[in-house]
């Protein structure tokens, strides 16, 4: 079965790692990142121009099911693989990880979008972390007189013209009590984020409840009506029916 399968996510990563050597598959990345981590299957980089260039891509490699495993806030993607693998007729599933939920002691402020985070900072000056990723840190330009420390794969470059930056420059996922050290060593007043759902960046959310730090948390977009499942585990499972169908 040739599959393609739209990554990017800690659930891509285990899915190319899982696959029955049955299947024939292609990783897509959009190529946010200079020096994307490896995979054991073919990997190409970049956009397919549109619904219309996805499903000639689609035919032209003769694709049989695609997965769209791409991030929770990777919204045009989903809706162009849902409008591709509509015309072409061909299976489509989206791993669709589940929101994380307020719970008790959590300091939550929701949103919507990456402005309406700047404002609910708020007007006093604070020491704000964002974990963002660099694409969308510009948004916090409006709002120059707090004092930001980014974290990010990549460079952040002159996204964020404000007096006071930090920038830190990893890759995750990490726990719990490196957050919270990380929070506390750097005197972090605000966390400002993505409801990215999943346990691999949860640690942040977690010792931001355990230090009583406020978080501004900005919620997932819609997504189309496919098929989905919550895991690489669940998609494991279909790819396997299919197989033996």
């Amino acid at each position: 079965m040739r599959v393609l399968i739209l990554g990017g996510t800690t659930e891509a990563s285990a899915l190319v790692k899982g696959l029955d050597p049955r299947i024939d598959a292609t990783l897509s990345l959009a190529g946010r990142t200079s020096a994307p981590k490896r995979e054991p299957v073919p990997t190409r980089i970049g956009g397919f121009g549109g619904p219309e260039g996805l499903a000639a891509w689609i035919a032209e490699n003769r694709i049989e099911a695609v997965i769209d495993a791409t991030h929770p806030f990777a919204a045009r993607i989903g809706r162009n693989a849902a409008l591709a693998c509509e015309r072409t007729g061909v299976a489509l599933l989206a791993i669709r990880r589940p929101a994380w939920e307020r719970i008790h002691g959590d300091r939550w402020t929701e949103v919507e979008t990456m402005a309406e985070a700047a404002l609910a900072i708020g007007e006093m000056p604070r020491r704000v972390f964002l974990t963002i990723g660099r694409l969308e840190v510009g948004a916090f330009a409006t709002a120059p007189q707090h004092d930001y420390v980014v974290r990010a794969i990549e460079p952040i470059g002159d996204a964020l013209p404000v007096p006071r930056l930090t920038e830190i420059a990893a890759r995750g996922p990490f726990d719990e009590a490196a957050e919270a050290a990380f929070l506390a060593e750097r005197q972090i007043e605000v966390l400002v984020t993505k409801n990215s759902g999943g346990p691999a960046t949860y640690g942040k959310i977690a010792a931001a409840r355990a230090l009583d730090v406020p978080v501004v948390i900005v919620r997932p977009p819609d997504k189309p009506d496919v098929d989905s499942v919550p895991d690489a585990e669940g998609a494991l499972a279909w790819l396997r029916e299919r197989l033996e169908a």
